[in-house]
């Protein structure tokens, strides 16, 4: 396991996190089913914490080791007398990753059920295969998915949202990619290629440029034109005009030539 510099080494039990060439990745790692409990999202908001302020770290993959991507939310984790402390973790991983500055990339390649599709739709970009499938089906067992609730209507659309939550039947990776939930949906056997390609693409560009980025557009979400327009001017001059990389961006495009970034 590969850690960011100045930092303690830290040993965790139910996920994998490794650093290199940019890249962060985080694997869940909990057999057989990659049950979301308390102690794993602890783990998973430990590790997406720690990549704040690290320029040279610019994305993050999320991926599971086993053949079902995340089953979601133990039964036990999931009763009155526990939900609070679960609903409390679960909470932490979505404020981590809607408040770390890097991309997330999330691959897909087996079911995510329950609050296992609830964290892949918290991703940035998802990537498929046709093995993967998407449910939410919490009202099967008398409850509401807290998160899909108010996360989904955004993301495919309310009348897809009621659907997908009154009846608790699952998509297929080709009906989540016709939402908007998915960005690809690829052969197995053409996943990491994929996945690799996509990864080489974001981390030769500057790190600073892609926090920047990022937090623009997931600020605007939900928010009136106006104030966004303002949010992002407000970036772009105060915040964007001040980096080394652009200037040595557009001299670099004027010289015809690869940019070498000052800010990593």
């Amino acid at each position: 396991m590969a850690t960011p510099a100045n930092d303690a080494v830290k040993i965790f039990k139910f996920i994998d996190f490794d650093l290199s060439n940019g890249l962060a990745r985080i694997t869940l790692n909990h057999p057989p089913y990659n049950v979301l409990t308390v102690p794993l999202m602890a783990e998973l908001a430990d590790a997406i914490e720690s990549l704040e302020g690290h320029h040279d770290v610019k994305c993050i993959l999320l991926d599971s080791s086993q053949k079902t991507f995340s089953a979601g939310i133990s039964i036990e984790d999931s009763k009155p007398d526990r939900v609070f402390q679960t609903l409390e973790a679960f909470n932490r991983v979505f404020q981590a990753i809607s408040e770390i500055s890097k991309p997330l990339i999330v691959v897909v390649n087996g079911p995510a059920i329950g609050a296992g599709s609830e964290l892949v739709a918290f991703g940035d970009m998802v990537i498929a295969t046709p093995n993967a499938r998407f449910a939410q089906p919490e009202v099967k067992m008398g409850v509401f998915p807290p998160f899909a609730a108010i996360m989904l209507p955004a993301v495919i659309g309310p009348k897809k949202t009621y659907e997908l939550i009154l009846t608790g039947q699952g998509l297929s990776a080709e009906e989540a990619l016709a939402l908007g939930f998915v960005n690809r949906v690829v052969p197995e056997a053409g996943l990491q290629g994929t996945v690799d390609e996509l990864v080489a693409r974001i981390i030769e560009f500057s790190g600073p440029v892609l926090e920047m980025t990022k937090k623009v557009i997931a600020t605007s979400i939900g928010r009136p034109l106006a104030e966004a327009m303002k949010k992002s001017q407000d970036i772009y001059l105060n915040q964007l005009m001040s980096l080394q990389d652009v200037e040595e961006g557009l001299r670099a495009v004027l010289e015809k030539r690869k940019p070498v970034w000052k800010n990593m």
